[in-house]
């Protein structure tokens, strides 16, 4: 294993990306010393505690503006020359075949210069970026930087990378990769989609995964009332608006229940004037942007959580729900069902259909508490099998150690000190 590794993001920390924050800290007991690199941070205001410290020591590429990056650029001109012509023509390439024009990919060479220069002060020879976008460009304009010794990796989660993956260079991403990960085996199915039959070996399935510490030993009863939560961004792909459309139908059916939307995001206007729309005022709350301890108790307060979802990877929070002995209702795609079993541990519905969303969460209203205890209990029993953080972290490091030799040679790491992290 490498002595360093750094980990670039987009953006980190961010409400929604906890399971980075969770695999850089499992890595991190595994010795691994991790050096944390985002283009940018969030937009909106942190509510976590763990989520401050992260921003702390996340050192930000695009931090010092402009002029730091123009200076980081003229200091790999001279420092390496044939490697920056080589990371310009690999640039010019990516922009050939993209769905953004030159400027950009220019932007992210200079991005990969300034994430280049603070890998070798901290001693990482190997960048590892989570998501296949634009992260996974600048790592791999870094290693190119970087030359002989130097590599880089990504997780791919979906289904951005799945919508449009030549847009996005996937395939040169990939080839070029010492590995990739995915983070469900629907995942690295499509990542076969667009790899060469060279480069499957390449692909590697390293799930998401919950410390031992987020879960009760026993899971707790649900509560009696007839409360649903759904926790996620408010936005097109997490389906909402069929979530209300559903509780609305339950409604005039004369169904009594409260539904929590926990989270916030650019839909949130649209939601609000459905659930006036519905009349659904004094069934539904939306809680806005919460801590995690908030996450968990509403999570705890409810019967069950349901996501009726219409593109994803494998969403963290089924994990969580799970993890916590509370079955899930969601839809029947990408890689949900490796971990929701219909009747075992929740529901399984198709996506943008209001009458089977509407007859599972009837359904889950209707039940006795004893069955939703043991749908908890064997959905905890799933998580704790599959979804092991420090197991999946281990599997992490044995490929930054297997695929990222380039690391055994580097100098020893050392922290970054707090006047170095901030933005």
């Amino acid at each position: 294993m490498p002595q360093a590794v750094a980990y670039l993001v987009n953006q980190y920390p961010m409400v929604s990306h906890s399971f980075v924050r969770r695999e850089i800290h499992a890595l991190e007991r595994q010795g691994c010393a991790v050096l944390r690199l985002a283009l940018r941070g969030w937009d909106a205001e942190l509510v976590d505690r763990a989520d401050h410290r992260e921003q702390a020591a996340t050192r930000y590429i695009l931090g010092p503006g402009l002029a730091g990056l123009l200076w980081s650029g003229l200091g790999a001109a001279l420092e390496r020359p044939r490697n920056l012509l080589s990371a310009l023509r690999l640039a010019l390439g990516m922009a050939r075949r993209s769905d953004r024009p030159l400027p950009y990919h220019l932007a992210y060479l200079l991005e990969a210069c300034r994430c280049l220069h603070w890998m070798r002060e901290f001693g990482a020879t190997h960048v590892h970026a989570h998501f296949g976008t634009n992260s996974a460009e600048v790592a791999m304009l870094a290693a190119a930087l970087g030359g002989e010794g130097y590599s880089y990796s990504f997780t791919v989660h979906g289904p951005e990378e799945f919508d449009r993956p030549e847009a996005i260079g996937l395939p040169e991403k990939i080839r070029r990769a010492a590995f990739v990960a995915a983070v469900s085996s629907y995942g690295r199915g499509q990542l076969y989609r667009w790899a060469t039959v060279d480069d499957w070996s390449k692909l590697e399935v390293v799930r998401c995964g919950l410390e031992a510490a987020f879960h009760p030993l026993a899971p707790t009863p649900p509560e009696a009332a007839p409360r649903l939560v759904c926790v996620g961004r408010l936005c097109r792909q997490k389906g909402q608006l069929l979530l209300l459309e559903a509780a609305a139908r339950l409604v005039r059916q004369g169904q009594d229940f409260d539904l929590i939307l926990a989270g916030d995001g650019e839909m949130r206007p649209e939601i609000e004037a459905a659930i006036a729309r519905l009349g659904l005022e004094s069934r539904v709350r939306i809680t806005g942007w919460i801590t995690g301890a908030e996450v968990r108790r509403e999570i705890l307060a409810a019967r069950a959580l349901v996501l009726p979802s219409f593109a994803e990877g494998l969403p963290v929070v089924l994990m969580e729900a799970l993890a916590l002995g509370r079955p899930v209702l969601t839809t029947w795609i990408a890689g949900i069902p490796e971990l929701v079993v219909p009747g075992e541990n929740g529901w399984l519905f198709p996506s943008g259909s209001v009458d089977d969303l509407a007859a599972a969460m009837a359904d889950c209203l209707a039940l006795p508490m004893e069955t939703l205890m043991r749908m908890g209990e064997a959905g905890q029993a799933r998580v704790l099998r599959q979804h092991c953080v420090d197991r999946e972290a281990a599997r992490l490091a044995e490929l930054f150690g297997r695929r990222g030799e380039a690391g055994e040679a580097a100098p020893a790491a050392r922290p970054a000190s707090p006047a170095e992290s901030g933005p």
